[in-house]
């Protein structure tokens, strides 16, 4: 019997407090160097998958890549923000956990993975809905254990849905692993608008540019990108778009509501969060060590290096630590 076999419960008593311990070579041992690396570098041969359109109830459609070998356990992958499900930190976390035994199904948001969605909404960081849809779907295959999984903004989208289900989470959600999360995301909103992360802001902003005049043509009287290269951090965009697109008052209304951070402590299955200490998008309070604001089901790791979505490792097999991570936490090893 694995550790969660029986959700939802406490974490077993028996679940050695002991880490996996990641220790880059001196070259990765930065941050910014880690979180640009995969990015550039990497790359995960696989299989194509099962693709699958969801629709919606207002009218719109999910993208989603079905990777099944007959197992009664499923996996539901979420990328983060401007990603897609075939990011190879995605296609590496599903190599991963074929190769432990699991089907994989990783979602693309709405507007996301190369199609755009047909509403005016798009995607954003407390946006469980689209994430429920999914979850429902996947259980309908007769699955008997379900894992959760995401990164950055998917990260936070997993803990924040899982908080928001408390005690409510159907018992064969068995836990969930979660990387680099902003889980304070007005704090990481202004971690990155700093100068120094400049690089990362401009290339977040370029990509949501192209969207945002496709959706223009769409829907002109709701939608105006005038002005839009004056935009220079994710406070005056998302006061802009994000917030009225989907129901928030401003900027700081949405992060507030979308924060997975003040749910933590409600959510009733053993879930992991790995946020490296150097991560440049990260703000101190997305790591939180209080067992007030954790819960009694939730555990954080901070390993010294890892950058964003990084956690690189040169081995034969491929894999990266997070990968090595999220299956021993899934078998209950540590």
């Amino acid at each position: 019997m694995t550790a969660f076999e029986s959700a939802p419960h406490p974490l077993p008593a028996n679940l050695r407090p002991e880490r996996l311990r990641y220790a880059p070579p001196p070259w990765l041992r930065n941050g910014h160097v880690q979180s640009i690396w995969p990015t550039l570098f990497r790359k995960v041969d696989m299989i194509l998958p099962q693709a699958e359109v969801l629709p919606t109830d207002d009218d719109d459609e999910l993208h989603l890549d079905w990777y099944r070998q007959g197992s009664d356990r499923l996996a539901i992958v979420s990328h983060g923000l401007e990603g897609h499900s075939r990011r190879p930190y995605v296609l590496g976390l599903t190599r991963a956990l074929l190769s432990a035994g699991w089907d994989v199904l990783a979602w693309n948001y709405r507007s996301c993975g190369g199609v755009m969605n047909r509403q005016p909404r798009f995607y954003h960081s407390g946006a469980t809905g689209d994430l429920e849809r999914v979850i429902r779907h996947g259980l309908e295959n007769t699955y008997s254990r379900l894992f959760l999984s995401g990164f950055s903004m998917g990260g936070n989208l997993t803990l924040l849905y899982l908080g928001e289900q408390g005690e409510r989470v159907d018992s064969r959600i068995c836990g969930a692993v979660t990387y680099s999360v902003p889980c304070d995301l007005a704090g990481s909103a202004e971690v990155l608008s700093r100068p120094s992360r400049k690089i990362y802001m401009q290339r977040f902003l370029k990509d949501l540019h192209g969207k945002m005049k496709e959706k223009a043509e769409k829907f002109p009287d709701m939608i105006d990108i005038s002005g839009f290269e004056s935009i220079r951090n994710f406070r005056q965009f998302d006061d802009r778009y994000t917030a009225p697109l989907h129901g928030f008052r401003d900027a700081s209304d949405y992060w507030a509501q979308a924060s997975a951070l003040g749910r933590l402590r409600d959510i009733r299955v053993p879930a992991l969060m790995v946020n490296a200490a150097d991560d440049p998008f990260l703000s101190e309070r997305c790591f939180p060590e209080s067992r007030k604001v954790l819960g009694a089901h939730v555990r954080i790791e901070a390993p010294r290096w890892g950058g964003h979505v990084g956690f690189v490792e040169h081995a034969r097999d491929g894999y990266y630590w997070s990968e090595r991570r999220a299956i021993a936490f899934l078998q209950g090893s540590i």
